[in-house]
C-alpha cells in the first residue's frame, strides 16, 4: 500500500508543468500508539482509535495550483463514522495541542464555527466511515497549497463534521493524532 500511495502522489506532482518553487509533498505511515514524545501516530481514545491500527496520509501538489490529501486507515472499529482534519500543530500528549484546523483564509474568531471560514474549501475535511474489517480510504483536493504557512498534523475525530453555523467545523472528541509535515 505504501509504495502504490507513493506512486500515486509522484505521478501527480510530475504531471504536466512544474511550478517555479511548489509546495512539497507529504507523507506520514505509521501505526497508532500511546503517546511519547517521538510517536508518529498517537491515540487518545484506544476503545476507538486502538493501538496498533494503522494510518497513511499524503498531501500532494498539484500542478494547478491546489492540494490532495489522501487518508488511509486500518484496523479502527468496524462499520464506524470518523471525522478527520488538517490541523496546525503537530501531535502531542493532550487531544487539544495539535491546535485548530488549518485554513487557507484564517477566520479571525477562534474557535471558527463560522461557515464561511470552517468549509471543505477553507479547510482539509477527511470524514469517513469505515468497512466490516475498519478500513477507510479518502481524499479530499482543495484549490490551495501550503506554501509559507504549513499545517503539521491530521486530527481523527468521534463524528463527521458538521456544517451549520455555530457547529461548521466540528467533529465532536479528538480522537487520536498523526504528525504529517506538510
Amino acid at each position: 500500500m505504501k509504495t502504490l500511495v507513493v506512486a500515486v502522489a509522484a505521478a501527480l506532482l510530475f504531471t504536466g508543468t512544474a511550478h517555479a518553487e511548489p509546495a512539497k509533498v507529504a507523507h506520514t505511515s505509521a501505526k497508532f500508539e500511546n503517546y511519547w514524545a517521538a510517536a508518529k501516530a498517537v491515540t487518545h481514545d484506544a476503545a476507538k482509535v486502538p493501538v496498533g491500527a494503522k494510518v497513511t496520509v499524503v498531501g500532494v501538489p498539484t500542478v494547478s495550483g491546489g492540494t490532495t490529501v489522501l487518508l488511509v486507515l486500518k484496523g479502527l472499529l468496524p462499520n464506524r463514522a470518523y471525522g478527520a482534519h488538517v490541523h496546525v500543530k503537530k501531535c502531542g500528549a493532550l487531544p487539544a495541542d495539535s491546535g485548530p484546523h488549518f485554513q487557507n483564509v484564517p477566520d479571525p474568531v477562534q474557535p471558527s464555527v463560522d461557515p464561511a471560514y470552517a468549509n471543505a474549501r477553507n479547510e482539509i475535511w477527511l470524514d469517513v466511515h469505515t468497512d466490516d474489517r475498519g478500513f477507510a480510504l479518502t481524499e479530499s483536493t482543495v484549490d490551495w497549497q501550503f506554501t509559507e504557512r504549513h499545517a503539521q498534523s491530521v486530527v481523527l475525530h468521534n463524528e463527521h463534521t458538521h456544517t451549520r453555523p455555530g457547529e461548521a467545523g466540528t467533529a465532536g472528541p479528538r480522537l487520536a493524532c498523526v504528525n504529517v509535515d506538510f
